[in-house]
């Protein structure tokens, strides 16, 4: 099963893996599970680092290097992935969670996150 992580979960796997729950260390860990990372997300960590954010104090470039290095796929974002956000309803007004979830749509990968407002959404999104 293709797996897409969001922000918060990739950092927590990386950085802090004491504060990824039962269920998603289970994912994660499942040989049968393709995890992938959005571009997104590194874009959102570079952006939220700059804001001075706290829980943001990553280097994207060691982040991404470390996650390819263990095995994820890296998802570009593409036009596709763009347009297809127009399907999503206003409940959750966060564009990277958005962008991430229209990836998942387009892709057909599951959604990964500890978010409970995008698991709102129907479609490829899983709570963890």
């Amino acid at each position: 099963m293709k797996l897409l992580l969001d922000t918060h979960l990739l950092l927590w796997a990386a950085h802090d893996p004491k504060r990824l729950t039962k269920a998603a260390r289970a994912l994660i860990e499942n040989s049968e599970s393709e995890l992938v990372f959005s571009a997104a997300s590194l874009w959102e960590i570079t952006i939220k680092q700059s804001l001075g954010r706290q829980d943001f104090r990553v280097d994207a470039r060691r982040l991404r290097r470390g996650l390819l290095d263990n095995g994820y796929a890296e998802l570009p974002i593409t036009s596709e992935h763009a347009i297809n956000t127009d399907q999503l309803a206003p409940t959750h007004k966060d564009p990277f969670d958005r962008i991430l979830l229209a990836q998942a749509m387009v892709e057909g990968m599951t959604l990964v996150t500890n978010d409970r407002k995008l698991a709102t959404y129907p479609g490829p999104v899983r709570k963890v």
